[in-house]
């Protein structure tokens, strides 16, 4: 998935309306399959006593793998810390995310 999220945005419900906008905006299959991953993923996280995998860890390690940037470049750390940002901001808002209103 290539996103572009604008880092600028400071408004973190401005943030979370943008991403649920984005991911309306995927064709169906590509939506019902990442809602279905990051459902598994925060039951993932429902187990982060026994798992140490806390929604920021999860965001850390899946990332890099479930979004890529628009156009590579020399700095990898910004993009990872925006790839991470993002992932977290969903899992965190799952239910505004994928919310059908």
């Amino acid at each position: 998935m290539c996103v572009y999220f604008p880092a600028e945005v400071q408004d973190y419900s401005l943030k979370v309306s943008y991403m649920k906008d984005l991911v309306r905006s995927l064709p169906l299959p590509n939506h019902d399959t990442m809602e279905l991953l990051f459902k598994h993923l925060r039951r993932v996280i429902e187990h982060k006593e026994s798992n140490r995998m806390s929604v920021q860890s999860v965001a850390i390690v899946f990332g890099p793998t479930l979004l890529r940037p628009q156009t590579e470049s020399a700095n990898m750390t910004i993009h990872m810390v925006f790839q991470s940002q993002i992932v977290e901001l969903i899992l965190n808002e799952f239910h505004t995310v994928f919310s059908q209103r």
